[in-house]
């Protein structure tokens, strides 16, 4: 693992911010697990990284459907929440298919090492603020970092 960015976020211009950081460092395809607990901002978070990919609509929670995909002119933008699955290996398939040709692959609650995941962002409150870590998992396996 090695640590690519960590930020302190105090506002929804930070959290913007920090979207448009991230997203460079990010390969085409890239499988992004994204951590914190209930009300860290995940979901907030994605919104930013579809505006920043060129997705104008409206960015919402998938904890019900599980997948939303947001087409951007980079390629679909892929934003799943396993929080209600017993068992989120059932749903690897659906996610995949989705993911195929995908700028990036968000995942909300999954463990990334059942994911396969390349990077795990993580969001912790401290206080009124959060903080956010970007983590490249396995360096030696994804290309363009």
């Amino acid at each position: 693992m090695r640590l690519l960015l960590s930020r302190t976020l105090r506002t929804l211009e930070d959290t913007g911010a920090l979207a448009r950081e991230v997203l460079p460092l990010l390969p085409q395809g890239a499988l992004v697990a994204l951590q914190g607990p209930l009300g860290a901002g995940k979901t907030t978070l994605v919104r930013f990284l579809a505006e920043a990919l060129g997705f104008e609509g409206r960015v919402t929670s998938p904890t019900y459907t599980l997948i939303h995909t947001y087409p951007t002119p980079e390629g679909p933008l892929v934003h799943a929440d396993l929080y209600r699955l017993k068992d989120p290996k059932f749903l690897l398939p659906q996610l995949w298919s989705a993911g195929e040709g995908a700028r990036l692959i968000v995942v909300e609650w999954g463990e990334p090492e059942a994911l396969e995941a390349g990077f795990l962002l993580r969001l912790v409150p401290k206080g009124e603020a959060r903080r956010a870590e970007l983590w490249q998992l396995d360096p030696g396996k994804e290309e363009g970092v």
